[in-house]
Parts: structure tokens; C-alpha cells; sequence
């Protein structure tokens, strides 16, 4: 058959498979139609001297072999010699195989489109497939006879067959049919088709995915199915997908990347591009498209979710043309570069790109700008987010001018000005602003400056004001500001707080409320906990207040496990602590808070926090809270009252016997009790605060040494201090703090505790053999403070390392 679907023109090897087409040729094919050499059809006969008809292609062939090989120049067919080359052409020959082929194609055709329609069997659809394949390929022109023999939509059709391989040989065929023309590319725009094809993306069978591949390729050569195949839900997602894929084989990764890049004709592509995590296009249409593509590429930014890494890489490639366009852009384009630079600048590595590209001036100008040129208020708001964000990152401000007389964000007038805008707008960007402050106070190098300028403005209670603001972000910003300001102005944030203006209850009820613990009550916890200790007036108001019980109350529950814990549970766990310590430092002039803390048991609660591992802070205010509470004991203990000596032991001391009286505490000499005099002894204490002596964090042993100090009081027992120590195995730990002398104050305050322990005969005996106690006290009367020597010099005489002169001398002062 010389049409046969799979593209044998052999007579001889017609298959079973195409006989049902072969006699459908209207006439059967002649021999004068095959040329002798290529036993195919001829499409140009010519003819030789001696007659004979070959395809012109195949005997110019057979000429150059005979001319190359030097053999004679012989008819293929007779063999017999010929005279010349000439070809002339068999124009009525050709005509009729035309004709023939016509005919045939026809028929042929028609037989296609009944077997496509008529539910034929997959191996007749396979043929059909093969045919138009063929014929196509043959010649380009013969395209359109598929077009008008309407076997495209025929053709598409079969992608919905139940056979894999039919739809594979379909999805190949509608590539072959539109390659190279336009007029085939619009059919496939047509109705579903498109979206039809993209479902084959996401084939588990690589060979269909491939398929729509190279065929959505030369679909996308098509400008208006490039629209048509964005506009697919999921189209442009599976290709970036595919793009970056692993497991699929080079050539449709390439493929699916070039199918992309002419995608990129249409702007809703793009945008589409952008958000499935292929931003390259976008930004290139920002940096080199038209006025109005750069505008609308720059809107279509501020609204992307980026992650950070890609913040990153936009910062470094159009963030200096957004700064520009902010610079100079009419309100429009400043608009849409203020939201896109708002969108890559909450990353800290993104927002550092964008200050050594020249962010910070234009952006300050145009906060701080007031008057015809300044900018609507809603942009200004934008400008604060900005300016928080890059703010936040960490850079050191106090090198980078922002303004015309070598200003900078943290100049004192720059300064004045931001905290005049925080008192002259609207909450939001009243809450932006502060967290400029807050990211200015963050910094060691910046913070002293912005106190100054904050000092010297008189702003304090304006923002001390905002903890009492309606709107949560506002508030939380306000104590946060407040919090990194209280180690430098504690004293005046204190003085602002009291009185009744009601920031002081607002912030203890945002500490208190009874939800899960918030960031907002983790800052406002810290913040009351760094207000000075020793204001008396502040703790006074909050005893009042009835403060201390609320956070008594959430101590108790968090160290029952009843608040649940997040990552804000430790810092908000040791405010607490620190705001319920105060009340141990205005014991001696309050009879109010001895009363709250034998009420509610503190030194209990206290010695209890002394176990919460691996919060150091709070172990170390617990200790401090101790000492503050054992200094206390002395003066609370109730001393025996002794009776009156008879008239006879008056006379006679012989007969006088002091009473027995049982049950006083050896220490105080009196009654004692952990609830109502703060005894350490009495609430088993001791061997707690003892164990923290091993402490790696040296302010927790300072402040454990500090409380069990108190055992060794002037007004105490000395020597049953010390008895209490030993049996609490007490003495080793506090010689190896000497030992140790990691800071200047735990030396000073071992070096008091040693002293006073070597007093006991039976110790001062065993140490004086130890070379490294006595080499430690040595260190520390030559080189220690003057108070610090003398009491070492006192220790070394105890071990008879120094000549004791009082009992050679005895009148010498």
C-alpha cells in the first residue's frame, strides 16, 4: 500500500493492520507510480535517455556514487551504460501520482474520521494517529488538510481514552499537528482543551507528562495560549514544580523551563511565576520593562509572600531601583515602591541590603517631611513599617547620615522629631514608630542616645501613657520600648508610674490576666521588675494595690504546672519573681509586707524557686529574697522571757540555776519559724542554698552566699552559724569559692564567710594545713579592697598565718 498508516510505501510489506485502509484506494496503486531504487512512491519522477523513470532525488544519487567510485555511468535498472545525465521531468507522471495520492487521501481521511468517531478499537486509533503523523510530516502544507478534514478536535477527543498508550500517541500527534502553525494553535485554544493537557502534568506516567510537555512547549509559542495556559488553575505551579524536579529526566525539565520563558510574554503570568516561587521574570520586567509594566510589577511585590531567602535575593536585585523610584516616582510609583520595600525588608539579612543601598535617607525624609510635599498619611505609615523593619535588623545606626548637618537616626532633633510624630498621629503608625525606638534601644551602642534625646524631651510620660492604649500592638510596643529603657531611666519610669494616673494597674493587669503567657506580659513583667528595687513609694502602691497577691498567685500556678509553657514562660517567670522580691527590700520600714509574707508564706515560696533548674534568674532573686528575709529573722525571733532571781540566789549566786528552755532556735536564741520569722534553719534551708554553691553562673553562688552570709551575723550565733554549715556539709563548697575567685564581689564575700568560720578553733586547725586556703587569703590581703584586706588579715591570724600582737599587747587599740 503506498499510503499505508505507518509510512511503508513497500508493496510487498502491507500489514494485517493496514489492509482495512489499503482497500479503501479507489484504484489499485501501478507500477509505473514506484521508483526502482527507493520502492516508494515518487513525488518527482524524472526520466533518463533510455527511458526509464526514477525519483529525482534517488538517481542524482546513484550519479554521485558512480562518479566517486569512478565507475562507468549505467542505468540502475538496465545496468547498461549511459551517455548523459539529463533529467527531464515526468510532469504527467507526477500529475497523476498528485492525483492518485489525492484521491487516496481522501479516502483515507474519511476512514480516520469514522474510526475516531465510531469507538474503533485502540490498535485502528493507533493507526489513525500514525496516518496523521505521517502526513504531516510529509509535507507542512498537508496540515492544513487536517484542519479542514476537522480531525483536531477528533484528535483531542481521544486524550480522554482509557488507553495509556492512545493518549500518549494522541498527546504526540496534536504536537506534530501544531508545529509551526498558528491556525491549528488556535483550535487548541478552544473550549477545555488546554486544561485538559495540563491534567497530564500531573500524571503518575512520566511518558504522558513528558508528551504534554513538548506539547504545552509548542502551544506557548502562541501568545494567546499563553494566556490560555496561565489562566489553568495549577498550570504555571506544576511547570516551577517541574522545573526544579529531581526525578524527571533532563529533557522535560528543559522543556517545562522553556515553556516557562514563553509564558513570560503575558504580565499575569508573571505575577503567577512570582508567587509559585519563580521571581526572576518579574524582576527583570521591574528593572527593564515600560513605565507601566515596572509600576504594575512593583505593586505586584508589596503583595508577594516571600520567604526569606528570596527577600534576600530581590533586596540585592531591585532594591536599589525601588529606593529610586521612591526617591523621585510620582505618588503612584512611590506608592507601589514603598509597599514592595516594605514586603523585602522584614528580614534582618534582606533589610541590611537595602540600608547600604541608600535606603535610610529618603525614608526618613519622607516621615519627617511636612507641609505641601509630605506624603499622605497612609504612605507614612508604610515609611514607619519600613523604617521598624530595617531598624530591627541590628545595623549599627550611629554611622549612617540620614539628613543634610550629618544627622543620624539616633541625633537628638531625629529623635525629637520621631517622638513628636508618635504624638501627633494615628495608633498605627504610633506603633511603627515605637518599634523604630525599640529596635534603636535594642543595641548597646545606640541605646544611650535615644535615652538622652528621650531625657532631654521630656517624652517620658507621653510614652509611659501608651501602656493604657486600647489597641493591643500599640500597648505591647509602648512596654516593650519602656522595658529597654528601665536599666537606663528606671528611676524616672518609676516616678511616672506612681501616683493615680493608672499605668501602674494597667501594667499589672496586662502581667496578670488569665490567659497563656504572652510576649506583652513577658515585657511588662520585666519592665515593673527593673523599676528600682528600693523605690519605696512604687512598692508601697503596689502593696496597696493588692499587686503582690495577683503575682503570687501566678507564681504558684506556673510552678504547679498550671499555666501552660511557651517560649515567653521564662522570662515572664522571672519578672515575677523579681517584681515579688521587692517586697524583701522595704521589710525593715513596712509592717505591711512582714505581714504579706508571713500571710502567704514568701520565704517558703522562696526557698521552693531555689529548685527551679536551669533558671538561673530566678534561683539567684530567690537567694537575694533570703538574704533579705533571713536578715529579718533576728529582729522578728521571740526571745524567752526569763523570771526574776529569788531574794536568795540574790545573796547567795551559789544557788541561782539559770532554766532550761527547749525548743529555741540556735541561731536566733529565740522561737523561730520558716512562716513567721523567715528562719533558714527552720525551713530547712540551708542545704539548698548550699547546693548552689557548684553553681556554673556566678551571681546565683554570689546571692547563695549572700543568704547563708546571715548565718553568720554579728547579732546571730556565730558558732552555731557555723555548726549549721558543717552539718549541711557547707564548709568545703564556701573554701572552694575562695578557691575559685571568679569575680571580684564573690571573693569579698567568701573572704567575710571564711573569716568569720575559721573563728571555731577546730576548723581555723584543719584549713591552717591546707597551703590553698591560706595562699587565697594571702592573695586577697595584698591585693583586695582595704575592707576586704582587714578582714583577711583577721582570717590569717585565725590559721596562725600572721603573729597575733593583741596578747603581747594588750592596751594597744
Amino acid at each position: 500500500m503506498a499510503g499505508s498508516w505507518d509510512g511503508s510505501y513497500d508493496p510487498g510489506s502491507q500489514s494485517d493492520e493496514s489492509y482495512q485502509f489499503e482497500r479503501l484506494h479507489i484504484e489499485p496503486i501501478y507500477d509505473a507510480f514506484i521508483c526502482p531504487l527507493t520502492k516508494q512512491v515518487m513525488i518527482d519522477p524524472v526520466t533518463l535517455e533510455n527511458l526509464q523513470t526514477f525519483e529525482r532525488e534517488a538517481i542524482e544519487k546513484w550519479f554521485e556514487e558512480c562518479k566517486e567510485s569512478g565507475r562507468k555511468l549505467v542505468c540502475p535498472l538496465t545496468l547498461k551504460e549511459l551517455r548523459s545525465t539529463e533529467l527531464n521531468p515526468s510532469i504527467a507522471l507526477r500529475n497523476t501520482i498528485e492525483e492518485w495520492n489525492d484521491r487516496n487521501e481522501a479516502a483515507q481521511l474519511d476512514m480516520a474520521r469514522r474510526s475516531l468517531t465510531l469507538g474503533s478499537a485502540e490498535n485502528d486509533i493507533l493507526q489513525v494517529l500514525k496516518f496523521v503523523q505521517h502526513l504531516c510530516q510529509k509535507s507542512r502544507s498537508n496540515k492544513h488538510i487536517i484542519r479542514n478534514a476537522e480531525l483536531i478536535p477528533m484528535i483531542i477527543d481521544t486524550l480522554k481514552s482509557g488507553s495509556r498508550i492512545v493518549r500518549c500517541k494522541a498527546l504526540e500527534t496534536l504536537r506534530i499537528v501544531v508545529e509551526e502553525d498558528s491556525d491549528n494553535k488556535e483550535i487548541m485554544a478552544e473550549g477545555d482543551t488546554v486544561r485538559t493537557i495540563v491534567k497530564f502534568l500531573s500524571h503518575e506516567q512520566s511518558k504522558e507528562r513528558e508528551e504534554a510537555v513538548y506539547l504545552l512547549y509548542e502551544l506557548s509559542k502562541s501568545e494567546l495560549l499563553c494566556e490560555k495556559i496561565g489562566s489553568v488553575n495549577g498550570a504555571i505551579l506544576i511547570l516551577v514544580g517541574m522545573t526544579s524536579s529531581k526525578s524527571e529526566n533532563l529533557l522535560t525539565v528543559e522543556k517545562a523551563d522553556k515553556t516557562l520563558e514563553n509564558l513570560e510574554k503575558c504580565e499575569n503570568n508573571v505575577r503567577q511565576m512570582a508567587e509559585n516561587g519563580r521571581l526572576q521574570p518579574l524582576l527583570t520586567l521591574l528593572l527593564e520593562g515600560p513605565p507601566e509594566t515596572k509600576l504594575s510589577m512593583a505593586s505586584y511585590l508589596g503583595e508577594l509572600a516571600l520567604n526569606n531567602d528570596v527577600k534576600v535575593v530581590v533586596a540585592r536585585t531591585v532594591g536599589s531601583s525601588l529606593i529610586n523610584i521612591m526617591r523621585s516616582g510620582n505618588i503612584q510609583c512611590r506608592e507601589a515602591a514603598l509597599k514592595a520595600l516594605n514586603q523585602i525588608s522584614s528580614c534582618e539579612a534582606s533589610a541590611k541590603v537595602l540600608i547600604e543601598a541608600g535606603i535610610l535617607p529618603p525614608l526618613v525624609k519622607d516621615l519627617l517631611t511636612v507641609g505641601v510635599h509630605q506624603l499622605p498619611m497612609r504612605l507614612k505609615e508604610v515609611s514607619a513599617t519600613i523604617l521598624a523593619n530595617v531598624v530591627n535588623s541590628g545595623y549599627d545606626f550611629d554611622s549612617i547620615l540620614v539628613g543634610p548637618d550629618h544627622q543620624t537616626l539616633v541625633s537628638e532633633d531625629t529623635v525629637h522629631n520621631l517622638l513628636h510624630l508618635i504624638s501627633n498621629t494615628g495608633p498605627t503608625i504610633e506603633c511603627k514608630l515605637l518599634q523604630v525606638l525599640i529596635g534603636l534601644t535594642n543595641s548597646p551602642t545606640t541605646v544611650l542616645s535615644v535615652v538622652a534625646a528621650i531625657k532631654s524631651s521630656g517624652a517620658t510620660i507621653s510614652l509611659v501613657q501608651f501602656i493604657e492604649a486600647p489597641q493591643k500592638d500599640l500597648r505591647v510596643a509602648s512596654i516593650k520600648l519602656l522595658l529597654n529603657l528601665s536599666p537606663h531611666m528606671g528611676q524616672e519610669l518609676a516616678d511616672a508610674l506612681r501616683g493615680t494616673a493608672g499605668q501602674l494597674g494597667s501594667l499589672l493587669k496586662v502581667i496578670t490576666e488569665n490567659i497563656g503567657i504572652t510576649d506583652e506580659q513577658a515585657a511588662a513583667a520585666g519592665l515593673l521588675a527593673d523599676l528600682p528595687e528600693r523605690d519605696m513609694g512604687l512598692t508601697r502602691q503596689m502593696l496597696d494595690d493588692g499587686a503582690f497577691q495577683l503575682v503570687i498567685s501566678r507564681v504558684i500556678r506556673i510552678r504547679q504546672g498550671e499555666t501552660r509553657g511557651n517560649r515567653f514562660m521564662t522570662p515572664y517567670l522571672e519578672g515575677l519573681v523579681r517584681v515579688l522580691a521587692r517586697v524583701s527590700f522595704i521589710l525593715a520600714d513596712e509592717p505591711a509586707a512582714i505581714a504579706l509574707c508571713r500571710e502567704h508564706n514568701l520565704a517558703a515560696l522562696f526557698i521552693e524557686l531555689l529548685r527551679a533548674s536551669g533558671l538561673d534568674n530566678v534561683q539567684m532573686i530567690s537567694a537575694m529574697a533570703l538574704e533579705n528575709l533571713s536578715q529579718e529573722s533576728k529582729k522578728l525571733t521571740r526571745l524567752p522571757e526569763l523570771p526574776a532571781p529569788g531574794f536568795c540566789s540574790s545573796i547567795f549566786p551559789c544557788f541561782s540555776k539559770q532554766p532550761v528552755i527547749t525548743g529555741l532556735c540556735r541561731i536566733h536564741r529565740g522561737t523561730c519559724s520558716l512562716k513567721e520569722t523567715f528562719c533558714l534553719l527552720e525551713g530547712q534551708a540551708v542545704e539548698k542554698l548550699v547546693a548552689l554553691l557548684d553553681h556554673t553562673n556566678e551571681k546565683v553562688v554570689e546571692a547563695s552566699l549572700a543568704a547563708l552570709s546571715t548565718l553568720l551575723d554579728d547579732e546571730v550565733d556565730i558558732e552555731q552559724g557555723v555548726t549549721v554549715l558543717c552539718e549541711a556539709e557547707g564548709i568545703k563548697p564556701i573554701l572552694e569559692v575562695l578557691l575559685e575567685k571568679r569575680t571580684e564581689n564573690l571573693r569579698r564575700r567568701a573572704v567575710w564567710v571564711v573569716e568569720r568560720i575559721l573563728r571555731t578553733d577546730d576548723i581555723a586547725y584543719e584549713v591552717s594545713g591546707d597551703p590553698n586556703v591560706s595562699t587565697a587569703l594571702v592573695d586577697a590581703f595584698q591585693h583586695a579592697d582595704y575592707r576586704t584586706r582587714q578582714i583577711a588579715e583577721r582570717a590569717l591570724k585565725h590559721v596562725d598565718k600572721i603573729p597575733n600582737f593583741s596578747g603581747i599587747f594588750p592596751n594597744m587599740g
